[in-house]
């Protein structure tokens, strides 16, 4: 049976979201925090929950491959997640069921299409906590198994015009798996939007006072960009896109939009927009596009 792809996400991972909700995986506990974007992702997680689906896979700038994509090839990973630059916010103990067969797939397809690929089977290999910020938001209770698929530094290594050929070939790749495995499929691009933020945290972290966007034409960058998503204009988003990275220093940098708007193919239909919020000057956008 053919399977499919039933819904893609823009699934922003800053560990102040978790940090916020308070999950008994991660280990520091907070007041309260980031409720827009918290509540957003309620709303989100309440439309996939009704979508009958198999698997989650979620492509993150924080697993950086340089010139090829990983695939994860282990059945289960858990180990303890430790955010380098916020420690004091995300310590958080995760367990994961991944669909190997699915992502062996990907591996397969990907190296069809003439792009660099590997499966990563290291037992002891740490998720990073952009995947797993994601991943929680969207599915805390874990029932639903995962393919994590690395960045590979195409933006960096070559530039942003090359790294879109490339995540636009994986996405192509993609969604050949999805359905030659026979899956029904949510994908996760898990980045923010714009993402130039402040280098001192407040003494309290969840001090709603003190968050604010970065500055102001960050701000118009990120409401331009998710107008073109509330419209339906993914062509013209991908199109602009490598100048909104280099002014807002935006995490699209690492391909995961282009990869996910690439395996649906580039969805003319509007985007949910559930929220959009700061964290850390940061601007953070919650988005749903149904299949």
């Amino acid at each position: 049976m053919s399977g499919k792809i039933v819904a893609g996400a823009l699934a922003p991972h800053p560990p102040h979201l978790v940090y916020a909700e308070n999950p008994e995986q991660n280990e520091p506990k907070a007041e309260c925090g980031w409720e827009t974007l918290r509540w957003g992702y309620e709303s989100l997680r309440q439309n996939l929950n009704q979508i009958d689906h198999d698997v989650l896979i979620v492509h993150s700038p924080h697993w950086r491959t340089q010139t090829s994509t990983h695939f994860s090839g282990v059945s289960r990973l858990k180990s303890l997640s430790v955010d380098p630059v916020f420690p004091n916010l995300f310590r958080y103990n995760y367990d994961m069921k991944v669909d190997v067969e699915l992502a062996e797939a990907m591996y397969e397809e990907t190296k069809a299409a003439g792009l660099p690929a590997e499966m990563m089977r290291n037992k002891n290999f740490r998720v990073d906590y952009g995947s797993i910020v994601s991943l929680h938001m969207v599915s805390p209770t874990w029932q639903k198994p995962v393919v994590v698929v690395s960045s590979q530094g195409g933006a960096q290594y070559y530039n942003i015009h090359v790294m879109q050929d490339l995540m636009t070939a994986l996405g192509e790749a993609t969604r050949k798996a999805i359905e030659s495995c026979g899956r029904k499929a949510i994908l996760l691009a898990s980045h923010s939007l714009s993402h130039r933020h402040f280098v001192e945290e407040p003494d309290i972290p969840e001090d709603m006072s003190k968050e604010h966007i970065y500055n102001h034409g960050q701000y118009i960058w990120d409401m331009k960009m998710i107008e073109l998503m509330k419209q339906g204009k993914m062509k013209e988003f991908i199109d602009i896109l490598p100048d909104f990275t280099e002014m807002t220093e935006a995490e699209t940098h690492g391909g995961g939009l282009i990869w996910m708007m690439s395996a649906m193919g580039f969805p003319s239909t509007p985007a949910k927009v559930h929220a959009y919020g700061t964290v850390i000057g940061t601007g953070n956008a919650v988005v749903e596009w149904q299949a």
